[in-house]
C-alpha cells in the first residue's frame, strides 16, 4: 500500500511539472556557430516582452534581462568549456519618456543607447547576436557539445517571495574544424 501511495505521489509531481513546462509562453531560440576561432551564440527570447514587462518599465522600474551562456560537453559529469554572462537593462525616465538601454558582457558595459522607440527596447532586451563563449582551441574535434542559455528577468517574478522567473534552453552541436 505504501509503495502505491509513493509511486502515485511521484507521478502526480511529475505530471504537475509537465503541466508547468507546457504552460510556459516564452520560447528561447539558440543558434551556436564558429567565427574567428571562437564559439559564438545568437539567441532570442520570444514572447518575453509581455504586458507585465511593459508595465514594469513604464512605471520607471529598472528592468534587467540576464542571460547565462554555457558551452558544455556531455559526459558522465558534464564539463563546462566556457561561460559568458550578458545582461540588457532598461531604465525608463517618465519625464523625458526615454529609455536608457545598457548591455553588459561579463560585467563590462559594452553598449549604451537612448531611445523613445518601444520596438527598439523589445529587441534590445530579448535578442542577442554573436556572443562569444569560448575559443575553439579548447574544443576537441568531432566531439559533441551543447550550449545552454539560462534567462532571468528582474524585477518581474512569478512568486510572492520576489523570485525571478527562469527559462532555460539548450542546443547540441558537433565541432568539426
Amino acid at each position: 500500500m505504501r509503495v502505491t501511495i509513493r509511486s502515485s505521489s511521484l507521478w502526480s509531481v511529475l505530471l504537475l511539472l509537465a503541466v508547468v513546462t507546457v504552460r510556459s509562453e516564452e520560447t528561447l531560440r539558440i543558434t551556436p556557430s564558429i567565427s574567428d576561432n571562437r564559439v559564438v551564440v545568437s539567441f532570442e527570447l520570444n514572447d518575453a516582452y509581455s504586458d507585465a514587462v511593459r508595465e514594469a518599465i513604464a512605471s520607471g522600474l529598472r528592468t534587467t534581462f540576464t542571460y547565462e551562456l554555457e558551452l558544455r560537453t556531455p559526459a558522465w559529469i558534464d564539463r563546462t568549456v566556457g561561460t559568458t554572462i550578458v545582461a540588457a537593462t532598461d531604465q525608463y525616465d517618465n519625464l523625458t519618456r526615454r529609455h536608457t538601454l545598457t548591455r553588459t558582457v561579463d560585467g563590462r558595459v559594452e553598449d549604451v543607447l537612448v531611445t523613445e522607440d518601444d520596438a527598439v527596447v523589445k529587441i534590445w532586451l530579448t535578442k542577442w547576436s554573436r556572443v562569444p563563449v569560448a575559443d575553439t582551441a579548447k574544443l576537441d574535434p568531432t566531439r559533441d557539445y551543447y550550449v545552454r542559455v539560462t534567462t532571468r528577468a528582474r524585477p518581474l517574478g512569478g512568486s510572492l517571495l520576489g523570485l525571478t522567473k527562469t527559462i532555460t534552453g539548450q542546443v547540441k552541436f558537433t565541432f568539426i574544424p
